[in-house]
């Protein structure tokens, strides 16, 4: 079954599996979804795609300091990233993971073909070496003498290689993104790889690894692991169903090549350059288009644990809700430039956008409908001027969203539903249906007036359904309609008439008090480490000092609270010997219970002095900190000596 113009294939780039995603890493998701949303509400027979990355070295050490092995691992991750997207309320149909079995034997497959074609050779390599990035680079690629990918630190490697000839398929690759100007968007990374990578000339890609092994083998060198980009790039076509023998599933068959790959800007090289020139390798067509959107930053800087500034989509949806995550990060990311991500925006844009242009607008409106004709919308035609410029907004909007998704410009899509809310909100204020329902002569103007309003809102709420599905769904549901066909929105006046709207309709949004917000904030953020301050080395001693102590291993065979200082405790310690009794400040750390049976460590030839008028026969030992107390103890014989 051959592609057709109507099927549609769309993919993010897979997850890698170091670590829980935070909210910069989970828009690209978000972002895919509402492109793949509004495909389906064109009619388009869609394919979407997500997944993880699952192999490479930093896996396999992240796995090692987690004390697990490199499948638990990943296996755990996998499943933290596949619940945020499902909790985001994101409608990939393939979630890919790397470690499935048929993506590694096509990877196998395909790595066997490359080589056997003259494509892949043998070699060495030496460079300085990001294990971050798993990536090789010249000094001269290096910025500030670090990674210019990821900015951390790089060391001197060297070793044996299979290396992938990027440099035979460059001027075909060049001529392809010349020939095909929509193929890398923004047009700024189209520039970035022709002018600082393609251009210049390419060296040959590294492609395989020696130094660790959760990867996929080579097959006819199993001492080799396969690079992690040509084992990811992959999942784009195994997802598929690809056969590198040429039996193709029905899928690869039905949606390749990609009509869009979505991704970071930060990888960006290697979708642009040398997933392309794999293709090309394989004989396969390339991808449409391949778009590299911003970074959603945190305050002024990209976000990382290292930063501390990282915020995760699930706190983010515990204070505002999935759609109102949805809008912000789909509204506030320019098209081409980083976008911004603060509690105090975040606060405002719900406030100003979602409670009061959108959701005050639908719970009036209803209400009005409610109080003025006990629900039922009926429409007696009594146009006015002042209607038709509502309807003209409402009629332009579907094919203006249109062009903006067209460019993927997703943040202006959004901005031309909210034109058409806020003209409605307007066309309240200038028809005043409170002023109308006092007079009897204007009841079917008034009528008139809130179905124009319930329209607008359907329109509104039908092209909303790609970027905040849960929220159109609600307004559907309390405007009583399953009229939702966004191809059918050329033609104003499809609400039924006669419909009943819902009785008490709930609150879309509510307003949000910043300060209230940042108190959970507060809550939510984990605290760092306190800093441990320690007591000054005391000063030196010699060994025949510390020869006078003598220290004994005692067990505590009774204790009590003594008699006149509630801090004291009263402890008959059996050292060997003989049974001491020892008062110690500890009172408020143990109880007497707690003490029984513990064996600890006495200074035994300490001089017996009276505490609170109790003799104490020596002293245990413990450590303190300004906040905590411990006993040292240890499992030896009674009357043991400590040396």
């Amino acid at each position: 079954m051959a592609k057709t113009n109507k099927d549609y294939y769309i993919t993010t780039a897979i997850a890698y599996t170091s670590g829980k995603p935070h909210i910069g890493n989970t828009y690209e998701i978000i972002l895919a979804d509402s492109i793949a949303r509004f495909k389906r509400l064109e009619g388009y027979n869609v394919r979407f795609q997500t997944g993880t990355d699952e192999h490479g070295q930093k896996i396999e050490q992240k796995a090692k300091e987690a004390g697990v092995d490199p499948k638990t691992y990943v296996d755990g991750i996998a499943q933290t990233v596949q619940s945020i997207y499902d909790m985001m309320n994101t409608s990939y149909d393939k979630f890919i993971r790397t470690t499935d079995e048929d993506h590694e034997k096509q990877v196998q497959k395909i790595f066997t073909k490359l080589y056997e074609q003259g494509d892949i050779y043998l070699g060495h390599y030496e460079g300085k070496y990001c294990t971050a990035c798993e990536s090789f680079f010249t000094e001269s690629q290096l910025v500030d003498g670090k990674c210019p990918d990821c900015g951390e630190e790089v060391h001197d490697a060297k070793e044996e290689a299979y290396f992938f000839k990027l440099s035979k398929y460059a001027d075909r690759l060049i001529e392809h993104i010349n020939t095909h100007p929509e193929f890398i968007q923004p047009v700024s990374r189209k520039n970035e790889m022709m002018n600082n990578f393609l251009l210049p000339g390419l060296q040959d890609l590294c492609v395989s690894r020696t130094t660790f092994k959760w990867s996929i083998p080579v097959p006819f060198d199993p001492k080799h692991v396969v690079y992690v980009w040509i084992d990811a790039l992959t999942n784009y076509i195994t997802g598929l169903g690809y056969d590198c023998d040429g039996h193709h599933g029905e899928l690869y068959e039905t949606y390749w090549p990609a009509d869009l790959h979505l991704i970071g800007k930060d990888i960006i090289r290697f979708h642009t350059i040398y997933w392309p020139i794999m293709l090309m390798a394989l004989d396969i067509p390339l991808p449409k288009q391949v778009f590299g959107h911003p970074w959603l930053l945190q305050g002024e800087g990209k976000m990382s644990k290292s930063k501390g500034n990282v915020i995760y989509a699930d706190d983010l949806v515990k204070l505002f809700g999935v759609d109102a995550v949805r809008y912000y990060v789909l509204h506030e990311m320019p098209f081409e430039n980083d976008g911004t991500i603060t509690w105090e925006l975040l606060v405002e844009r719900i406030n100003s956008d979602l409670a009061n242009i959108l959701g005050n607008l639908v719970n009036r409106t209803i209400a009005m409908t409610n109080k003025y004709f006990d629900g039922i919308v009926t429409n007696p035609h009594q146009d006015e001027d002042i209607d038709q410029e509502l309807k003209d907004i409402a009629l332009a909007m579907p094919q203006k969203v249109k062009a903006k998704m067209d460019q993927l410009r997703v943040a202006d899509a959004i901005n031309e539903i909210f034109t058409l809310l806020r003209r409605t909100n307007k066309y309240i204020d200038e028809t005043m249906p409170w002023s109308l329902a006092k007079d009897e002569n204007q009841k079917d103007r008034l009528a008139t007036v809130l179905y124009n309003l319930i329209e607008s809102i359907r329109f509104s709420a039908t092209a909303l359904q790609a970027f905040l599905p849960e929220t159109a769904d609600k307004i559907f549901a309390q405007i009583n309609t399953d009229q939702r066909d966004f191809l059918k929105l050329d033609t104003f006046g499809l609400y039924p008439e006669g419909t009943r709207v819902i009785n008490k309709p709930d609150m879309l949004f509510a307003r949000l008090d910043l300060q209230d917000i940042l108190k959970k904030v507060e809550e939510i953020t984990p605290k760092p480490a306190p800093k441990v301050t320690y007591e000054p080395i005391a000063p030196e001693i010699t060994i025949d000092d510390f020869a006078k102590l003598d220290l004994r291993v005692g067990t505590v065979l009774s204790c009590e609270k003594h008699p006149k200082a509630d801090r004291l405790l009263v402890s008959q310690i059996d050292i060997g010997s003989e049974v001491r009794q020892i008062v110690s400040g500890i009172a408020s750390h143990y109880t007497p219970e707690q003490m029984v049976g513990k064996k600890l460590i006495v200074v035994a030839n300490l001089k017996p002095a009276k505490l609170r008028g109790v003799e104490s026969q020596g002293m245990i030992l413990a450590g303190e900190t300004s906040e905590s107390l411990g006993l040292v103890s240890v499992d030896l014989p009674n009357g043991t000596r400590i040396h």
